[in-house]
């Protein structure tokens, strides 16, 4: 596999109804002006009252042109002119530009988009799915059943506009660019999936998010074997063959069917409702220096540890004699709730210990 090139882009452009609200404003503005340099004008060259000559410059801008309010001089009528050639062109395109924009819909495409950016402003400890195809969706289907909250970047509209119909947070643009990740909020967030097709994308998704927060958890999607050892350097924490997982799921389905659909119903939170869960037992924690047996954790919380990581890195099946230490890692089984009550005991929490 050749080294990967930067790969090429063309968003469509996000800021549309936000142009077309700056030209109308640009226009109001303008015509604001005139109307103050007409009365001005009218007040100096014929002495008119601040009403008289607001009212001539209205009824000048505008080509309505009922009449005098009092006859002019030589110098009115030729401001009267200028008033009229500079005016009235203006006049038409603002009132034109104002109807468009309300009948256009564009008033509604610039609400969304604010509500969008109010929304991405206000995201915090939250994940960013790089890519909304067939790993991106399902990516998106776990996030959204685990309620953690996250949003969709994909560089083809029509994906995006399907992962808003879904009802997830989602915005067109290019994961490789730092402006759009930052607008993002990728400084506030926890982990980053890059998850588009093409290894070589995923690689400049994964330099880009590092560089911009070195606190991040990467998951990279890789499709050949040689690209891992680049997502590695590049900044992924962890790395995804779906085609390696398929095979191996396959394999396990021949071999051992009735253990497959059990890893399918808790991994995939089905109709057991049972879930795999790690939990990080803090120094400040009650379960600190008590034997598995003494907790009881499957007779209290309905909760079974399966594995004890130590300090030292090492996963080991836990005995009833096994010691809960600070800081350690286990790996439970459990239903949502009862898992949710354990985490908050290990982290501190008073609880059934």
């Amino acid at each position: 596999m050749t080294d990967p090139k930067p790969p090429k882009f063309s968003p469509k452009p996000l800021d549309e109804p936000a142009h077309f609200l700056r030209r109308m404003l640009l226009a109001l503005l303008i015509l604001s002006i005139l109307l103050i340099v007409g009365t001005a004008g009218y007040r100096w060259l014929e002495g008119m009252s601040l009403l008289d000559a607001f009212y001539m410059t209205v009824i000048t801008i505008s080509t309505v042109g009922f009449g005098e309010v009092d006859p002019l001089s030589s110098m009115g009528r030729a401001f009267t002119i200028v008033l009229i050639l500079s005016g009235g062109g203006l006049a038409a395109f603002t009132l034109g530009a104002v109807v468009d924009f309300f009948f256009s819909g564009y008033w509604q495409d610039h609400v969304r988009l604010q509500r969008k950016r109010r929304m991405l402003a206000e995201l915090k400890d939250h994940v960013i799915v790089c890519g909304f195809g067939r790993v991106g969706r399902h990516v998106a289907e776990e996030l959204a059943a685990e309620g953690l909250p996250f949003v969709v970047l994909d560089i083809d509209p029509d994906r995006v506009a399907h992962a808003e119909r879904k009802g997830y947070l989602a915005m067109v643009g290019n994961a490789a660019n730092e402006r759009i990740l930052l607008e993002v909020g990728i400084q506030r967030a926890r982990a980053v999936v890059a998850a588009v097709a093409s290894d070589a994308e995923n690689v400049f998704i994964v330099l880009t998010a590092r560089e911009l927060n070195s606190n991040l958890f990467i998951v990279a999607r890789a499709n050949y074997e040689d690209s891992e050892p680049k997502l590695r350097r590049a900044g992924a924490d962890r790395t995804i063959l779906p085609y390696r997982i398929s095979g191996k799921r396959m394999v396990t389905m021949l071999m051992r069917p009735n253990v497959a659909d059990f890893l399918d119903e808790v991994s995939h939170a089905g109709g057991l409702e049972l879930l795999l869960e790690q939990v990080e037992i803090a120094s400040t924690s009650p379960l600190v220096g008590k034997t598995v047996h003494e907790v009881e954790l499957g007779r209290r919380l309905g909760v079974t540890v399966l594995a004890c990581r130590s300090t030292n890195g090492v996963f080991c099946p836990p005995g009833p004699e096994t010691v809960l230490q600070p800081n350690s890692l286990i790996i439970a089984l459990g239903t949502r709730d009862r898992l949710r009550t354990l985490k908050e005991l290990a982290e501190g929490a008073s609880g059934p210990a």
